[in-house]
């Protein structure tokens, strides 16, 4: 069995360098992971298994059919596969899904799991339904370098970036969940992907890049990519090749209209200028009316939410001639929070000054809060759990003793 090698990357930002592990964990079966190999690299698994490169080819394609356009993870089930191939391929690969640690629905109707890799770290993924779309919330990291000041996943430390694998196992286990095998282009309930979940995706462009192109192909799962949004901080140097190599729509945590309240919230500003951030929105690869670049404004009351902040959003959207859409955020709290939520009242007049400027700017209903569905709570919740069960078995154990 070939042991992956132990990566070691610097993550870029206002912290770096910081060497983050990137040890791979082989399988302990010694089998290998068909989810979230490219077309190429799963013929290349089967040729390196000694199958013949002509029916490594043909096996291929078959086994990307039921993977992502069946949703099957049983050799057994594929029936165009013959009955003496299915115990080969048993024998030497497997197809999974995400551990769920917990799932939870809430009263709105919004989902959200607790998952785990197989070595053991916590990751989390939400699915909102609306009458018209429903949308998958997709994490890309193992917690997030970043500590935005607002954000819940910015408290926790980074641990490692999620594989392609672990990428596109959320997209499956949604789609397992949601009974919407085999995949079809009409009537689904999953029907867009954001990558807001846990972690910045351009600080796992590759993985982010491969786990996409596989959610986006046309043989299986085939969301087109005007479904996917993929959301950033504000990582200059990544934007344009993000338009450029997965050519999705685009989404910018913005969060301030100056460089000292953005410094503050959103600690990436201090490496990438406000100016820098919409500049390398305006040349981003395929904006355009038709494909506005949406500006994610979380609202903070009595931080960024004057009519003043308002209208010089307003000054810099035009100034720069983005095709753009705000969406406005209410805060949504947490234990601890240094802010809070800004007033309904106050909400509505920032949204009425950049609607009357023609800039799009809906308000987003807080979807969840029963279920702790902002991204962290929940591998939050769960810990705390963890560590009060640990104290309680040990204050048991203690009794017993006694």
């Amino acid at each position: 069995m070939q042991t992956a090698p132990a990566l070691s990357m610097p993550i870029p930002g206002h912290i770096d360098p910081v060497p983050v592990p990137r040890a791979l964990v082989p399988r302990s079966d010694g089998r290998i992971d068909l989810l979230g190999l490219s077309k190429a690299d799963l013929r290349m698994a089967l040729e390196t298994s000694q199958l013949d490169p002509k029916q490594a080819k043909l096996r291929a394609k078959q086994l990307w059919h039921w993977i992502y356009n069946r949703g099957v993870t049983d050799f057994a089930l594929m029936t165009d596969i013959s009955k003496a191939m299915q115990p080969w391929l048993e024998q030497r690969f497997t197809i999974s899904r995400p551990q769920v640690v917990e799932a939870q629905v809430s009263t709105d109707g919004t989902r959200k799991w607790l998952l785990r890799t197989d070595d053991g770290n916590d990751y989390e993924m939400v699915f909102i339904p609306d009458a018209d779309r429903g949308t998958l919330c997709v994490s890309s990291q193992v917690g997030c370098t970043l500590n935005c000041r607002f954000c819940h996943t910015g408290t926790m430390r980074l641990v490692r970036n999620l594989t392609p694998g672990e990428i596109v196992g959320q997209v499956m286990l949604a789609r397992d969940a949601l009974g919407e095998w085999p995949s079809q282009p009409e009537g689904r309930m999953l029907t867009n992907i954001v990558m807001m979940g846990m972690g910045e995706p351009l600080y796992n462009f590759d993985n982010v890049r491969d786990g996409l192109k596989i959610v986006m192909d046309g043989d299986g799962i085939g969301l087109s990519r005007r479904r996917i949004t993929l959301s950033t901080s504000g990582v200059v140097p990544l934007m344009a090749r993000a338009g450029e190599e997965i050519s999705v729509n685009l989404a910018v945590s913005l969060h301030a209209v100056t460089n000292e309240i953005r410094d503050e919230i959103v600690p990436i500003n201090r490496k990438y200028k406000l100016e820098q951030v919409l500049q390398a929105c305006a040349d981003y690869p395929g904006a355009n009316n038709a494909r506005r670049i949406t500006f994610e404004y979380v609202m903070l009351k009595d931080k960024n939410d004057s009519d003043a902040d308002a209208r010089e959003l307003v000054r810099l959207l035009k100034k720069y001639d983005l095709p753009a859409k705000v969406n406005l955020i209410p805060f949504n709290p947490w234990p601890g929070a240094p802010y809070e939520c800004s007033t309904p009242e106050r909400i509505k007049s920032f949204s009425n000054i950049v609607f009357d400027a023609g800039i799009s700017a809906p308000v987003r209903t807080p979807r969840g809060r029963d279920i702790d569905a902002a991204c962290g709570q929940l591998k939050t919740a769960s810990e705390k759990r963890s560590r009060a069960e640990l104290d309680r078995l040990a204050e048991e154990k203690q009794a017993a003793l006694g």
